[in-house]
């Protein structure tokens, strides 16, 4: 199985900026979220993570050995990295959710960081058949595998919400990648 665990929560998440690829830390209740998660998960077989730090301290968690894999990075928001979401203008949302090519801020588009997310997804999706592979990572890419093995359009991503230090699962099947969980948390 793959799992899909987005990070704990960051001080720019507690203040609701955009985070893209500043590389803040987990906060206080961030480190617990994960270590939660870690307790709460059997024990992976693989850990892969982003290489930012917050996505790293979500790996770390699961007190084993872990690769980096740079596909699996949070989108590229450009300018508007640490920007707080109620500051985007409502033009660019609009923009942004309805057009996969959009690169807001000048970052990276939707549908490129869903191309180099496939891609890794793809790669993992046979072992994950017989192991149990934990990927340490971001809201949006995270979004764009749910969308991947939906064989929906990445910008579904924007009808859903995804709580950090939660847990999405990916079941490999004969006929290809099955959505089995999606925004498991151990909060009450």
């Amino acid at each position: 199985m793959l799992v899909l665990v987005r990070h704990g929560r960051t001080v720019a998440n507690s203040a609701r900026k955009l985070q893209g690829l500043l590389d803040l830390p987990l906060d206080d209740e961030g480190l617990a979220q994960v270590e939660g998660i870690a307790e709460w998960l059997d024990k992976p077989d693989r850990v892969i993570s982003s290489p930012l730090i917050r996505a790293r301290q979500t790996a770390e968690a699961f007190g084993m050995p872990y690769e980096i894999d740079d596909r699996w990075v949070e989108l590229d928001y450009g300018t508007l990295d640490g920007v707080p979401i109620a500051d985007v203008d409502a033009d660019v949302w609009a923009q942004w959710r309805v057009d996969p090519t959009y690169r807001a801020g000048g970052g990276e588009s939707m549908g490129a960081m869903s191309k180099r997310c496939i891609a890794a997804a793809e790669e993992l999706i046979d072992d994950a058949r017989h192991q149990l592979i934990v990927v340490a990572s971001h809201v949006s890419p995270i979004k764009a595998v749910v969308a991947w093995a939906l064989r929906v359009d990445v910008t579904v991503g924007w009808a859903m919400h995804l709580d950090q230090a939660s847990v999405t699962r990916i079941l490999s099947s004969p006929a290809g990648p099955v959505l089995l969980g999606y925004n498991e948390t151990r909060r009450a």
